[in-house]
C-alpha cells in the first residue's frame, strides 16, 4: 500500500470488537457486493455459479477481508488475508481480463460498484455497532482509497498481460515469416498461423523496403501484415549498412494493391506480386529480383515488379541470354564497338516500330536519312534472315535485354 493509505490506516483506530462484527458479517457483505456486480456490470451478467462467478467472489472476499486487516492498522484481523496477496490478486485479476480479450472497462465499473456496495454494509454494520460519526468518515476515506490502489494493481496487471502476449504474438508471427519463406508445407504453415493468432489471408504480397522505414510504412497497412527483419535469404545486401526489411501484406490484390502502393509513396519500396499465403515465397522471390535491378535507397517511390516484368524475364537466366545475343548478334562482332553500339540501337527501334522511319528518326533523335543509311548497312550484314519471324523474335530479346553493351561473339 501506498504511504498514505498506511497513515491513513493507523489514523483510524478502529476498536478491535467492531472489526470482529464485520469479519463476522464479510460473508454476507460479500454476496450483496458480488451479486450487484453481476447485476449493474454487462460484461458479467450470468456470472453466477460458474467459473467467472467463482472468480468475482474470491476476489471480493479476499478485498474485502483485506481491508478489514488494514483498517485494524495492520493487527491481525485475519492471518489468512495478508495485504500482500491482495494486491497480486488484483493484479491477476487484471492480466486475466486481458487474457479472456476484454479491456478494463469493465472491472474498472466493477470496482467502482463492489465499493459503492461494500461501504454501504461495512458502513451500517460498523454504525450498528457504535462506531462515531468521526471514525466512520476516516473509515470512508480508507475504503476508497483503498479501492484505488486495488484497480491501480489491476490496471497494471491488464497492461503487463498485453506487452507480454503482445511480444509473444509478435516472435510468432515474425517466425511463421520466416517459415514461409522457408516453403514450408502446409500442415506447418497453419499450425504456425494458429500460434501467432493470426487468420491466414487470401494472398500475401511482399514488400522489400529500407529497415529505417518499415515501422512508418506498417501504420496504414493492415494489422496482420507480417514482418520478417533478419535471414532473408536470397537477397544480396548492396549496402550492410542500410539492411532491409520484409512485409508480407494480407489481401494487397485488385482495390488492395493500389492501396498498397499509395500506403507506399514517397518510400523507395519494391512490391511482389499478390500470391496464395501458403506461396508467400514466390511473391518475396519476385519482390527479390526486382529489387536487384532497381536497388532501393531511402526515400523514392515504390517499385511495382508488375509493371517490369519484361525486364524479370530478360534477366531471369542472365547466361542463356548472353548466350543469345552472342549467337543472334554474331553479324556485328567484327564491327568497331561505337559503330556496332549504334547499328544495334537502331535495329532494336526498327523492329519495335515495324519499320516506320520517321518513328525511329524521331526516337533516336537522328535524321531520317541516317535511319535509311544504318538500315542498309544491317541488312547489308542480316541479309534474309530479317524477314525470318523467329529470327526477328530472337533479335528483339536479345537487344532489349540489359547490358552495358551488345554481347557478341569475335
Amino acid at each position: 500500500m501506498t504511504s498514505a493509505t498506511v497513515r491513513g490506516a493507523a489514523a483510524l483506530q478502529m476498536d478491535d470488537a467492531v472489526l470482529r462484527v464485520l469479519r463476522e458479517r464479510l460473508p454476507a457483505i460479500a454476496t450483496t457486493t458480488m451479486a450487484a456486480v453481476v447485476d449493474e456490470v454487462p460484461d458479467y451478467a450470468g456470472a453466477l455459479g460458474g467459473a467467472a462467478g467463482d472468480t468475482i467472489e474470491k476476489a471480493v472476499q479476499m478485498a474485502i477481508a483485506g481491508f478489514l486487516k488494514l483498517a485494524g492498522g495492520g493487527r491481525d484481523v485475519d492471518p489468512s488475508t495478508p495485504l500482500g496477496p491482495t494486491r497480486e490478486g488484483a493484479y491477476a485479476l487484471g492480466r486475466g481480463e486481458a487474457r479472456g480479450g476484454r479491456s478494463m472497462d469493465s472491472l474498472l465499473a466493477a470496482y467502482r460498484v463492489g465499493a459503492r456496495v461494500s461501504w454501504r454494509e461495512l458502513a451500517r454494520t460498523a454504525a450498528e455497532a457504535g462506531t462515531p460519526a468521526t471514525t466512520m468518515a476516516k473509515f470512508a476515506e480508507l475504503l476508497f482509497a483503498y479501492i484505488d490502489e486495488l484497480s491501480a494493481a489491476s490496471v497494471a496487471g491488464h497492461t503487463d498481460e498485453l506487452t507480454t502476449s503482445g511480444r509473444v504474438r509478435d516472435r510468432y508471427r515474425e517466425r511463421l515469416g520466416q517459415l514461409l519463406l522457408s516453403g514450408a508445407g502446409a500442415d506447418v504453415l497453419t499450425a504456425a498461423a494458429a500460434r501467432a493468432e493470426w487468420t491466414p489471408p487470401t494472398s500475401l504480397t511482399a514488400v522489400l523496403l529500407p529497415a529505417a522505414e518499415a515501422r512508418r510504412a506498417l501504420a496504414p497497412l493492415s494489422v496482420d501484415t507480417l514482418i520478417v527483419g533478419e535471414d532473408l535469404q536470397g537477397i544480396e545486401e548492396v549496402d550492410p549498412d542500410h539492411p532491409l526489411t520484409l512485409l508480407l501484406v494480407p489481401d494487397a490484390d485488385g482495390p488492395g494493391r493500389r492501396h498498397l502502393l499509395r500506403a507506399l509513396a514517397g518510400r523507395h519500396a519494391v512490391c511482389g506480386p499478390p500470391r496464395p499465403w501458403i506461396d508467400a515465397r514466390s511473391s518475396f522471390d519476385r519482390a527479390a529480383r526486382a529489387l536487384a535491378l532497381h536497388p532501393v535507397s531511402r526515400g523514392g517511390e515504390p517499385i511495382d515488379s508488375e509493371r517490369h516484368l519484361a525486364d524479370l524475364v530478360l534477366t531471369a537466366d542472365p547466361t542463356a541470354v548472353a548466350d543469345l545475343r552472342g549467337q543472334v548478334l554474331e553479324p556485328l562482332a567484327e564491327l568497331a564497338p561505337a559503330t556496332r553500339d549504334r547499328l544495334a540501337e537502331t535495329l532494336l527501334s526498327w523492329l519495335l516500330h515495324q519499320g516506320r522511319r520517321e518513328e525511329v528518326a524521331a526516337e533516336l533523335h537522328v535524321h531520317a536519312q541516317t535511319v535509311r543509311y544504318r538500315m542498309a548497312q544491317v541488312r547489308e550484314l542480316f541479309g534474309d534472315s530479317l524477314a525470318d519471324p523467329a529470327v526477328v523474335r530472337e533479335l528483339v530479346i536479345a537487344l532489349s535485354a540489359p547490358s552495358a553493351a551488345p554481347a557478341t561473339r569475335r
